[in-house]
């Protein structure tokens, strides 16, 4: 006797937008660079796009991880051939991209410096700015103070201190409201003046 199979019945579900799923498993995306929406064009396929550009689609197909059977064969077809099969490689090489500006823009911008953005928490600069007014730069009397609840070192208070003074706008505030630096200045001088009273 053969035995029958049992078929789930399939429902069809209301709540889901078939069309709306189907476009967002298609979408790949925005881009976030402007560099690259400038230079796209929409006609060409993802990955003809990214090879006029000199950029990679797929990272593993542009840096290979080298094969050592496959380099053996090389090696002997050479031996055999007497270097012809070189000569196709140099060629296959010297492709040079159409868009190649897009590559060195987006160098350009990579290697750019950043401003940086770090700040410590309210919390701690209140703990470090009590400490610099009552024992100014003495980190052994810092760590024997009762307000130290986690028993820091004075080496660690003095590695947070110097990242503290490394902040230029949080110890700018600090050295303006002791008097210790021009009322109101510039972005530019106040780092200077920052930088001056951290290497004194």
């Amino acid at each position: 006797m053969k035995v029958k199979k049992q078929h789930r019945k399939k429902k069809y579900l209301h709540k889901l937008n078939r069309k709306r799923l189907n476009r967002k498993q298609r979408n790949t995306g925005t881009v976030p660079s402007e560099i690259i929406k400038e230079a796209w064009d929409h006609k060409k396929s993802t990955y003809k796009n990214l090879t006029d550009m000199g950029l990679a689609n797929d990272p593993n197909k542009i840096i290979k991880i080298p094969n050592f059977k496959q380099e053996k064969i090389k090696q002997a077809k050479v031996i055999v051939n007497k270097g012809e099969i070189e000569n196709i490689d140099e060629e296959t090489i010297t492709t040079v991209p159409i868009k190649k500006e897009v590559a060195e823009k987006l160098e350009k911008v990579a290697k750019a410096p950043r401003e940086r953005r770090f700040m410590l928490p309210k919390g701690q600069v209140e703990f470090l700015t009590y400490l610099l007014d009552k024992y100014g730069h003495d980190y052994k009397a810092m760590e024997k103070d009762r307000k130290n609840y986690y028993q820091e070192t004075w080496k660690q208070l003095r590695a947070k201190i110097k990242t503290f003074m490394g902040i230029p706008k949080q110890y700018g505030e600090y050295l303006q409201a002791r008097g210790l630096l021009d009322k109101e200045p510039d972005e530019e001088e106040l780092k200077k003046q920052v930088k001056a009273l951290v290497e004194d």
